[in-house]
């Protein structure tokens, strides 16, 4: 067995949930701005937080929820989603993070599978809302703010609860985003409060986060990327967050030059836009220090691009939601273009052959494997989908496809697993497919993601009609959008007389793929 061990020292475990270690890190200004409201500049202090957050675990606590309870949290990037989420951490409670980009047939599935009994939202996306709570467990709808017909947060704070509440820190599941895995529709990815308080102190050994120190925050909150390493990581470290509702370049650019960001937290096609968009040169962006880019791979060439034209150091991480978000990141002393980073503390990894189950040599390339604290406990309600990801000696297998250098660094190549990454966000081909199948001029149905330099990739459809009248492309389209969220939208058809598929009647993706580079 060839184990790659982190270059980093050991770090002991530490015994806090989620929130105690947040609040740890909130120091000893009660005064200190830790939230901003972007567009309006509101603001809230880190005693503002604490206090805020403490009455709504008492008012939660005073209904009868705490452990046990799953409450499902649907909103835009605001100051409050991180009140409400460590609120329903104190409380002893579990939160589940919802995509708010989703359509009600979406949500409904989460909503099910989670057994949320309360929803909370914005305003916004009330009819979303109440759409999607038809046939669910959910009793009631809480809306930050108010809305008519529906009960305002403030209705749910109480009187501070001065301790946690009581939880196991290595077994209570304390987050429940959603993710397709390696393959197949969303499911519930179980994070404990030992899994995310870790994974901080593991991020924290290679992002050095001074107190003080603000970003702008416009990565999803209720994907893992934004909810571990902006809200937790830069509230635990002293730092604090600029929040925006929906991506703007130009506001992201002059929230960065207001607030002197040393750091940027980017997917790929954000990274694309900071190299190459003539709008960039407008702003004074000469404080940042770093630009880091994650969710999915990207290029040496942008990265150094990136870095350049900002005078700043371009880095790469690498994880997944099942990792609490981070297995591999690149130190700011020593980058490496292309490269994903060194394994981080208290980690380990592997290069297996998918075909033979067998560690590769060193150099070579194979599937990524990795186990460590921050691995998930499992998938909600799916122990087979859980067996097929996570063995029984704790290796998480990442479907990714990769390579270590000589000097331990990582470099992903391609991916095992079937998911379409579109801009960051993960597209479930069978998902897709399941839903394509529903057409009535649809027969028969296969998805491949095709590479694509702005959006990373993007999902094709082959279709075998029903009949002599084919679909079309804007048919297809149409009805996909009425159904799935946005990202979930094939931007090519084929129409086919035969899908390849193996004996098992599996797609075969791989010949589908070979005929699209023929």
């Amino acid at each position: 067995m060839n184990i790659i061990k982190s270059p980093y020292d050991e770090i002991p475990l530490v015994d806090l949930t989620i929130t105690e270690r947040v609040f740890q890190g909130l120091g000893d200004d009660p005064d200190r701005v830790v939230l901003v409201d972007g567009p309006s500049g509101r603001e809230i202090t880190a005693a503002g937080f604490e206090t805020a957050t403490k009455s709504l675990a008492g008012g939660l606590a005073a209904r009868g929820l705490g452990p046990g309870s799953r409450i499902a949290l649907m909103s835009p990037n605001i100051p409050e989603f991180c009140i409400v989420f460590h609120g329903v951490a104190w409380a002893g409670a579990t939160v589940t993070l919802v995509n708010p980009t989703y359509t009600a047939h979406e949500v409904n599935h989460q909503l099910k599978d989670s057994g949320a009994t309360v929803l909370v939202t914005v305003d916004l996306f009330l009819d979303l809302a109440r759409e999607a709570i038809k046939g669910t467990a959910v009793e009631e709808i809480v809306v930050i703010g108010e809305a008519e017909g529906v009960t305002p947060l403030s209705d749910l704070m109480g009187p501070p609860l001065a301790e946690q509440v009581k939880v196991d820190v290595d077994n209570h599941i304390v987050a429940l985003p959603y993710s397709s895995g390696t393959t197949g529709l969303p499911k519930g990815v179980m994070l404990s409060h030992r899994n995310l308080v870790m994974n901080i102190e593991q991020c924290l050994c290679v992002a050095d986060v001074v107190e003080g120190e603000m970003t702008v925050a416009f990565l999803p909150f209720f994907h893992i990327y934004g909810l571990e390493v902006l809200i937790n990581l830069y509230l635990a470290s002293g730092g604090g967050l600029v929040t925006m509702p929906r991506f703007d370049l130009e506001q992201y650019l002059s929230l960065c030059e207001k607030y002197k960001t040393p750091r940027l937290w980017i997917v790929p096609p954000i990274a694309i836009a900071l190299a190459k968009h003539p709008v960039v040169g407008k702003y004074d962006l000469s404080h940042v220090i770093q630009a880091n880019s994650g969710a999915a791979p990207l290029g040496g060439e942008v990265a150094e691009e990136v870095g350049r034209r900002l005078g700043c150091t371009a880095t790469q991480g690498y994880g997944m939601t099942e990792l609490s978000l981070v297995s591999h990141s690149t130190p700011l002393d020593r980058p490496r273009a292309g490269s994903s980073g060194l394994t981080v503390a208290n980690t380990e990894s592997r290069i297996v052959d998918p075909q033979t189950g067998q560690d590769v040599a060193p150099g070579d390339t194979g599937e990524l494997w990795v186990r460590g604290p921050q691995v998930m406990k499992g998938y909600l309600n799916n122990p087979t989908a859980t067996a097929e990801t996570l063995d029984a000696d704790g290796w998480l297998h990442t479907g990714d496809i990769g390579y270590f250098d000589e000097d331990g660094y990582l470099y992903i190549t391609d991916r095992v697993k079937e998911l379409i990454k579109f801009k960051g966000f993960q597209v479930a081909p069978a998902e897709l497919e399941a839903t394509l199948l529903t057409h009535p001029k649809v027969a028969d149905a296969a998805v491949i993601g095709l590479p694509d330099e702005s959006a990373g990739e993007v999902p094709m459809a082959f279709v075998i009609p029903m009949g002599d009248t084919p679909p079309t492309l804007e048919e297809l389209q149409s009805f996909l959008g009425e159904l799935l969220s946005s990202y979930k939208q094939i931007r090519r058809l084929e129409i086919v007389s035969e899908i390849p598929k193996a004996a098992s009647g599996k797609i075969l993706r791989r010949v589908l793929r070979e005929q699209v580079g023929a």
